[in-house]
């Protein structure tokens, strides 16, 4: 019993690194749609004026800054607490 719940929140976890890996990927090829936040270094699509996040309004939109942060987010784990996180 206890290997098979292991194993499923391995495998959970897999997902979800593979979902960031994924996003990170699509940011990367297409970072004139996306700029980074300065103040928490989310990454926001290019029509954002305030940080869903942290509610800043100063942003970095340079393609080598996007694609950095993403690749960055992409391959650690998620630490933000998201909506899901609160149910």
């Amino acid at each position: 019993m206890r290997c098979r719940l292991f194993c499923r929140v391995k495998n959970k976890s897999t997902a979800i690194d593979s979902a960031r890996l994924e996003k990170a990927k699509e940011i990367a090829n297409n970072p004139a749609e996306y700029k980074v936040c300065e103040g928490c270094d989310s990454i926001v699509g290019s029509a954002t004026v305030i940080c869903p996040n942290c509610h800043g309004y100063r942003f970095d939109g340079s393609a080598d800054r996007v694609v950095d942060q993403a690749v960055y987010l992409g391959v650690r784990e998620q630490t933000s607490v998201t909506a899901e996180d609160m149910v």
